[in-house]
């Protein structure tokens, strides 16, 4: 099985750590008779030996190994093994959508070349591959077919195989790997695709399974959506409704004591199979949203509580990629919060907590459980300090005024979570009642705490988003003790900013921010000073200084800050002009409203806006922003407005991201959208 394996200089070659000399020791492991030295073996050659999808010279030495394990009749794991050799090789995604980790985004020189060599390394085992789809070994019979697939380059043959193969399984789970492998063959190869989706198209009609029609749906939907049935949301609810009858119930998962790993792990779907299938339907649904809703809708109004739950998780890509009206399944997830089962809850409210404004359909129902669980208010880990629950923090984040109360209770109590303050912003001045209380823990932050800035910045910007003036001499002791070698210090520059929200209420702090002008926080101090007193000598300078910075976050930050000088700022003019020509994004953008401010010139500032809107999306709220104060001079863009608000796509949600904040920016940009253009036509 290792002939040869003491013969290869192991130490000479490389893995993610140094030195390979460990990995001989690997590939025995994954031959043990004991279950936990092959997971640590298996973990340990996806730590190093193919880190993060990298290949490295001692990689290409294994796969020889991997594939004589991999063909072991007698051997244990044997699916990981493939796997992990898929993986190695860069074999063909199974969805379509993206290369597996091996096959990341080709890279130059070396890198490059170990990729091509892996894929020829593994390639060279495919005959391996293509016997082993019939092994006797479920797990691996579920592998292989990716396997065949990505290396066997005989599609007449592999075609042949995976026709073979799905008439006469009989494992759901092996069945599924083999629709999803005929999906990836019409994908690699178009000249064949035909009979490939004839099978499938077969396969997805009775008297077949419930599991397998659903996997050949999915496969169809993204390759041949013309062979899809007219009523397929209807056949694909029904068919989950069936498969849910025919599955064992899931236990629930219990933690008892709830670390922050073990609080994921709970949040996990319970079915991993049947949210793989609906997955896949859906990815290859893409922008068809009021159909990939009614398909929500019939998850989420399954009797089956993982077919909920895995609704549920799934319902998040779908809000933060598209934009719809989803009133109708944020109602159905709210009432998933009634559920026995803890995992169901726990999940409802992880996704209504990241919808923001649009979870509102959802109120009644998670005011309901915030009242009757006050236990849930607050979250108590094992490490670390107490955060604010995640019911709590939906219900505050949806803007419901019904938070208010709880939150109160929350800030009477012996532990206030450091991050209560976050939830406090999206109810505006709706939360004026707590102020006091908000007052009062800011009060109580030790400016050399280690905890001042998880404690302090939270609360800073909610007592200033509520506007409450008696935050100011608590931001100016906070300011007074900050070290001024924390340049870039977060206290200091939200204290800073609280100055500036409330102008010459804090006139004291001006002597403070004087002191201030020549440091690493220059720029937000004069802006708090120009807000405070409107003295242009002392402010514009440090401006005009760091305008000409080597720093582009430091000329962004100073644009910014130009803009509200306004006309007196005028000496600047001619170093904007060239910063909204050039520069990245966030420079023109920061630069051209700077110049509307300043010159209410529209030339100079409509094609750098232009040219930042359709670089990124990313800047795209402040450029509405300045859009909308422009009025009828924005008129020229229209059609950059029109367009966006005119897709589909929320353009603000990060690639692979799970950021709190997606949704609301999104909803935000497009309420910005539709006020500019009702001010291009002068109705503002």
């Amino acid at each position: 099985m290792f002939t040869g394996i003491d013969d290869i200089d192991w130490a000479s070659l490389r893995h993610a750590y140094g030195t390979a000399r460990d990995v001989p020791g690997l590939l025995r492991g994954l031959a043990s008779e004991d279950p936990a030295e092959r997971e640590t073996a298996l973990d340990g050659m996806y730590g190093a030996v193919h880190h993060q999808g990298s290949v490295y010279d001692s990689t290409l030495a294994c796969v020889p190994f991997l594939l004589t394990l991999a063909a072991r009749e007698k051997g244990q794991d044997r699916a990981g093994i493939i796997e992990l050799l898929v993986s190695i090789g860069g074999g063909t995604d199974d969805s379509g959508d993206t290369d597996d980790a091996g096959g990341a985004a080709a890279v130059s020189g070396l890198a490059e070349e170990l990729h091509a060599r892996a894929h020829g390394a593994v390639r060279a085992g495919a005959p391996i591959f293509a016997r082993l789809a019939g092994d006797a070994d479920a797990g691996v019979r579920r592998v292989a077919p990716r396997a065949v697939v990505g290396f066997l380059d005989e599609p007449a043959r592999v075609l042949a195989l995976l026709r073979d193969r799905i008439e006469r399984e009989r494992e759901d789970q092996v069945l599924i790997a083999l629709a999803e492998g005929l999906g990836a063959f019409a994908r690699r190869y178009p000249a064949y695709s035909g009979p490939a989706l004839d099978i499938l198209a077969v396969q997805s009609a009775p008297p077949n399974g419930p599991a397998l029609r659903l996997a050949a749906l999915g496969q169809l939907a993204a390759r041949a959506p013309e062979r899809l049935p007219e009523n397929l949301v209807a056949t694909a609810v029904g068919l989950l409704r069936e498969r849910s009858t025919r599955q064992r119930p899931s236990e629930p998962c219990h933690a008892a004591t709830d670390t922050l790993a073990r609080h994921f792990r709970r949040l996990r779907p319970s079915d991993e199979e049947g949210s793989q299938l609906l997955r896949t339907l859906h990815s290859a649904l893409g922008d068809r949203v009021p159909e990939r809703i009614a398909l929500l809708n019939g998850q989420l109004m399954s009797p089956g509580t993982s077919d909920r739950c895995n609704a549920v998780w799934m319902s998040a890509g779908l809000f933060r990629a598209w934009r719809g009206d989803y009133a109708g399944p944020v109602t159905l997830i709210g009432e998933q919060l009634g559920a026995e089962e803890g995992g169901l809850r726990d999940a409802a409210v992880s996704v209504l907590g990241d919808l923001h404004e649009l979870a509102a359909p959802a109120g009644d129902a998670l005011h309901e459980l915030a009242t009757a669980r006050p236990d849930l208010w607050v979250r108590r880990w094992e490490r670390g300090a107490p955060t604010l629950g995640g019911l709590l923090k939906a219900l505050a984040r949806s803007g419901d005024p019904r938070a208010v109360p709880l939150l109160a209770e929350v800030l009477a109590g012996a532990a206030v979570p450091d991050d209560l303050g976050v939830a406090v912003v999206p109810l505006g001045r709706q939360a004026a009642p707590l102020a006091p209380a908000l007052l009062r823990e800011l009060a109580a932050v030790a400016p050399d705490s280690p905890t001042a800035v998880s404690r302090a910045l939270p609360l800073l910007r909610a007592l200033t988003e509520l506007h409450e003036e008696s935050v100011v001499p608590e931001a100016l002791r906070l300011l007074r003790s900050r070290p001024e070698e924390e340049p870039s210090g977060l206290v200091t520059l939200a204290a800073l900013r609280a100055l500036r929200a409330f102008g010459a209420t804090a006139r004291d702090a001006v002597p403070v921010l004087r002191g201030l002008l020549g440091g690493g926080s220059g720029i937000a101090a004069a802006g708090a000073l120009w807000s405070i007193e409107g003295d242009a000598t002392a402010v514009l300078p440090v401006l005009r200084r760091e305008l000409a910075s080597r720093d582009p976050y430091r000329r962004t930050a100073a644009a910014e800050e130009m803009a509200g000088l306004g006309p007196t700022a005028r000496p600047a003019l001619r170093r904007l002009r060239r910063m909204a020509g050039s520069g990245s994004v966030w420079e023109r953008t920061a630069a051209a409203y700077a110049l509307w401010r300043i010159d209410a010139d529209p030339e100079p500032v409509l094609p750098a806006l232009r040219s930042a809107w359709v670089e990124s999306p990313y800047p795209r709220v402040r450029i509405a922003e300045g859009l909308r104060e422009m009025g009828s001079a924005a008129a020229p863009l229209r059609d950059l407005i029109e367009a966006e608000l005119g897709s589909g796509r929320r353009h603000l949600a990060r690639e692979g991201g799970h950021g709190s904040d997606d949704i609301p920016k999104d909803e935000q940009l497009l309420r910005l959208c539709r006020e500019v253009v009702r001010g291009a036509q002068g109705d503002v």
